[in-house]
């Protein structure tokens, strides 16, 4: 996610649908030429556009972009069905959940706390996982165990996300604890980004039925 300003990303995707290359932009707006393609490189041109690029002779480039991005699609398409019927033959009964669950903790979580489950991200749909395999997995749970801390920097408005989080994990906003803000210059802004999140949930036996499951799988493989 990029850390640029999002009214940088604005001029340069009227940039690019008027017709002015990646290495144009990237030139005019002083940013990385692989920023630039990584944001402008699934916008269509129209025939004005498409145009400018011949005078300036990079249709070529730009066709060699088209195929690559059908390329890239069939390929999603073909991954996405490889995924769907290895995710179909997953078992779901509570033994498994309880090592998924403490295999995302091997990754992503607090290593050093032995009286709470702890598990720290920014990315929404990981946290949601998590929250959710750990309900599931170690049912039935006390929910006034669990706490948040957000970690927000100074342009993200608290109660908003507040809201956003509190709904993307089903933990009540009356358990949120203190936020942390982080120094910010404002000079960049993460377009889209959340802050990132703190997940607690107190209890010794939980956690230490975590790290061992993750401790001996480790072994085991």
């Amino acid at each position: 996610m990029s850390r640029l300003p999002i009214e940088t990303k604005e001029k340069a995707v009227l940039l690019r649908k008027k017709g002015y290359s990646f290495t144009e932009i990237a030139n005019k707006l002083n940013i990385a030429k692989s920023t630039t393609s990584l944001w402008l490189r699934d916008i269509i041109l129209d025939e004005k556009a498409k145009d400018r690029l011949v005078k300036r002779g990079v249709m070529g480039r730009y066709k060699a972009t088209l195929r690559w991005q059908e390329k890239r699609i069939r390929e999603e398409k073909h991954n996405n069905l490889l995924a769907s019927k290895i995710i179909g033959k997953v078992k779901r009964n509570r033994e498994h959940m309880k090592l998924y669950c403490s295999l995302l903790y091997w990754c992503e979580g607090g290593k050093s706390e032995n009286s709470e489950v702890r598990f720290v991200n920014s990315d929404p749909e990981l946290i949601r996982v998590f929250v959710s395999i750990f309900r599931e997995a170690f049912s039935p749970i006390q929910e006034e165990k669990f706490r948040i801390l957000m970690y927000l920097h100074g342009y993200h408005d608290e109660n908003i996300q507040k809201d956003f989080w509190s709904n993307l994990t089903g933990i009540s906003k009356d358990l949120f604890q203190k936020t942390y803000h982080k120094h910010h210059t404002k000079k960049r802004i993460k377009d889209g980004y959340p802050g990132c999140i703190a997940v607690r949930y107190y209890d010794v036996k939980i956690a230490r039925q975590i790290k061992s499951i993750y401790k001996i799988f480790a072994r085991h493989f």
